[in-house]
């Protein structure tokens, strides 16, 4: 990805008319790896934006104090610690009645992780359990993990960018155990990565699997068997499942009429995208809008840091 960092002060990237602002991730000086760890406090107040955005970026989040709540997507997520919880690229998020609200904060960029899949294929899959309760021993691990984090990020030695990818790769694998998770094989997995990172596209695209098989130089069929085996679900399943998703952030986080939220997701026919929203949500738009708006009367000015 391109255009995922800023020197601080930078303009955030204007998002597409109409949708939550885009933040992308401060760096240092020109060059420096695309990470950031610390605190709530040393990351900036837009930490604990209480407006819907995006980012650019992974944000892996601590918390070791405070109330209120967690909303991402359409999940609302209370704060009760000690909590761990992951933030995908492209997803919406805001804080909502937060008081007392600490811990710390892992942020990165899909380039950071130098296409490293298999550590990708790990925040996806966090990605479907992103907000999880954490027993004390876990805590305590996850907490000394987090500050050696920080730590080598604040020091910045000779090295620390290969530290910081061991110890990231570190806390993956470790919450990825925790009850839910699996970190186990899948056959043939790198081609059904291939095609959830490019389910995101198509999402908005339109594409069909037929048309993403043809992207990724496979037949249907063997794309079929492929990602069923490695996901259990099929590839027009995550597909529906994908768009359905944007559709729902678009909904719940921006002023967009529904014509354009089904422009937005690939739909040229919106009567067409009702019917394929009721039947994959249980509701039509405009109730699930009434049910879910996270949106503010005014939107603050972004802080790419956020």
């Amino acid at each position: 990805m391109r255009g995922t960092t800023a020197l601080p002060g930078s303009p955030c990237v204007a998002p597409r008319s109409g949708e939550p602002p885009l933040h992308r991730l401060e760096v240092r000086l020109p060059g420096q790896v695309p990470f950031a760890a610390g605190g709530f406090d040393a990351m900036g107040p837009m930490s604990r934006a209480a407006f819907p955005h995006r980012h650019t970026f992974y944000e892996i989040v601590h918390v070791v104090a405070g109330s209120g709540v967690h909303v991402l997507d359409v999940e609302r997520y209370a704060v009760r610690p000690p909590q761990l919880g992951v933030i995908l690229p492209g997803q919406v998020h805001h804080w909502e009645g937060v008081r007392g609200l600490e811990g710390s904060l892992v942020l990165f960029t899909p380039e950071f992780l130098g296409g490293g899949g298999r550590d990708e294929a790990l925040l996806r899959r966090l990605g479907e359990r992103p907000w999880v309760d954490l027993d004390q021993a876990t805590h305590r691990r996850t907490a000394l993990l987090m500050e050696e984090l920080a730590e080598e990020y604040r020091h910045g030695d000779d090295g620390f960018a290969g530290v910081l990818r061991s110890l990231l790769h570190v806390l993956l694998v470790r919450a990825a155990r925790l009850p839910g998770g699996s970190t186990g094989p899948a056959p043939a997995r790198g081609l059904a990565e291939e095609f959830v990172r490019l389910a995101g596209r198509a999402a908005t695209e339109g594409l069909s699997v037929r048309e993403c098989a043809e992207r990724l130089g496979v037949t249907p069929g063997y794309l079929a068997e492929t990602v069923r085996a490695a996901t259990g679900r099929t590839p027009a399943a995550l597909l529906r499942e994908t768009r359905t998703r944007e559709a729902q952030r678009l909904l719940t986080a921006t002023d967009l009429t529904v014509r354009q939220v089904a422009a937005r997701v690939g739909f040229t026919d919106p009567a067409y995208f009702c019917r394929f929203f009721r039947r994959e949500t249980g509701l039509s738009p405009g109730d699930f809008r009434k049910h879910h708006d996270h949106r503010t009367p005014s939107l603050v000015p972004a802080d790419p840091r956020a």
